[in-house]
């Protein structure tokens, strides 16, 4: 029993690191270099620091704490312990990217193809981490929690929370980048919810005899 349960969470943080390896990458070599706007946390931060000039740095601990406080109300403290794993895996995987440079060739010039690109990145990657019961950041604590409540599927909690702050975005950001992020935001939330409702494989009877 003690072996199956090592090995169970072995797989569960390998998935964790897996996914925000992906994530990373993604968001290293297509968002950050095509200009990609975020929704969720991260567009929220960079909304405040346009019309109240309040750092990011300050405003994504904030929320992120807030977000990470509600993770842990409604969804558990083993929730806490992979987000956290979630967390350390997207930090170092993202300097490890940055050290080594990057391995895409520039899409900036073609941002539709950018767009989707980079959601596939996203999704697949967010939808292990979440899969295996974590969260690489305050965006996927808030739609875990919003899914949870609201009884909602988890890819409708994730597009709700970005399409709100993109909205909120078109006060300051070209309607052209937000529509490149609308449909980054929409494969990507579709991706994650088919993987994070991928369902486990059972041991079958006969196996277990």
């Amino acid at each position: 029993m003690l072996l199956d349960h090592l090995k169970r969470e072995w797989k569960r943080y390998a998935m964790l690191l897996a996914g925000a390896a992906i994530l990373t990458f993604g968001l290293y070599n297509v968002h950050s270099r095509c200009s990609i706007t975020e929704g969720g946390v991260l567009g929220m931060t960079l909304l405040v620091q346009h019309w109240l000039g309040i750092s990011p740095a300050i405003t994504e601990v904030v929320l992120d704490v807030i977000c990470y406080a509600l993770g842990v109300k409604y969804l558990g403290k083993d929730f806490l312990r992979c987000a956290l794993c979630a967390t350390g895996g997207f930090a170092l995987t993202y300097a490890l990217w940055e050290a080594i440079g990057p391995l895409l060739p520039s899409m900036a010039d073609q941002p539709l193809l950018a767009a989707v690109v980079g959601a596939l990145f996203v999704g697949v990657g967010v939808g292990l981490v979440v899969r295996a019961g974590g969260a690489s950041g305050g965006d996927d604590a808030l739609a875990l929690v919003i899914a949870k409540q609201f009884r909602w599927p988890v890819d409708r909690a994730y597009l709700f929370t970005d399409v709100v702050v993109l909205t909120l975005s078109l006060s300051y950001i070209p309607w052209q980048k937000i529509a490149c992020s609308l449909v980054t935001v929409t494969i990507s939330s579709f991706l994650i919810g088919k993987i994070h409702g991928m369902k486990r494989k059972e041991p079958s009877i006969n196996a277990a005899n």
